[in-house]
């Protein structure tokens, strides 16, 4: 009956102490997963928090870059934008000047080209005419020479005038390329019988440029000073 108690008491011993160690492996097991729970999520939100925290800062890095290029790009834009405006402006402003310039040097031009073209175009025209009509003067009196109709005395008188006109033509000619030596290139000389008309291209003459041109009329047609008569044109 004792060894039957005994025995008992040592099963009842082994299963306390039994249960006593599986209640110390679980509190231990619980505890250590709990721990590693725990030591698993702080890491979890260590890691959380540090992958938002370098989130954060990356892209607020990126903001503030991109704000700072965007600014820069933008005044650089406008600093161009400007610039190429200003030039532009500058450049409509020289080009309208040069334009307007040119524009009245050409007009300038032109109408002095046009005066020159016309006042040559009186002297030409001129001294073709008054050619002409010498011509003419001198193919009259050589019909009544070689005409058998003509009187002797009309033939005379004709040879003096053919001869007349030549000599004319000729105190003309010289008395024209002495004016142009004065420095008059454009003139013409007119003869109206004693009456002799000269022709100057000037604004006006001075007193011993007249006295000039008197002197050559006078010594190469036999004119007196009273009879030439000087105008400008």
């Amino acid at each position: 009956m004792k060894k039957i108690l005994k025995k008992n008491q040592v099963i009842i011993y082994i299963i306390a102490l039994m249960l006593v160690t599986a209640g110390y492996l679980n509190y231990t097991t619980n505890t250590k997963n709990t721990d590693l729970e725990t030591s698993m999520q702080m890491e979890s939100n260590d890691d959380t928090q540090l992958a938002d925290i370098g989130d954060a800062q990356l892209v607020s890095s990126n903001d503030v870059v991109s704000k700072e290029e965007t600014n820069t790009i933008s005044n650089s834009t406008n600093e161009t934008a400007l610039t190429e405006n200003t030039q532009l402006n500058q450049n409509t402003i020289n080009t309208d000047g040069n334009t307007n310039s040119t524009t009245n040097e050409t007009t300038i031009n032109t109408s002095t080209t046009q005066q020159n073209n016309n006042d040559n175009d009186y002297f030409v025209k001129s001294k073709l005419e008054r050619d002409t009509m010498y011509s003419q003067m001198i193919e009259t009196y050589e019909n009544v020479l070689n005409s058998s109709n003509s009187l002797e005395t009309q033939k005379q008188t004709a040879t003096q005038e053919i001869t007349k006109i030549n000599e004319t033509k000729n105190s003309i000619m010289i008395c024209e390329n002495l004016i142009t030596t004065k420095g008059f290139s454009n003139n013409i000389v007119f003869v109206n019988g004693d009456s002799i008309s000269v022709i100057i291209e000037a604004e006006e003459l001075k007193q011993e440029e007249v006295a000039q041109i008197q002197n050559i009329i006078s010594r190469e047609m036999k004119a007196a000073i009273e009879n030439i008569h000087i105008a400008t044109k």
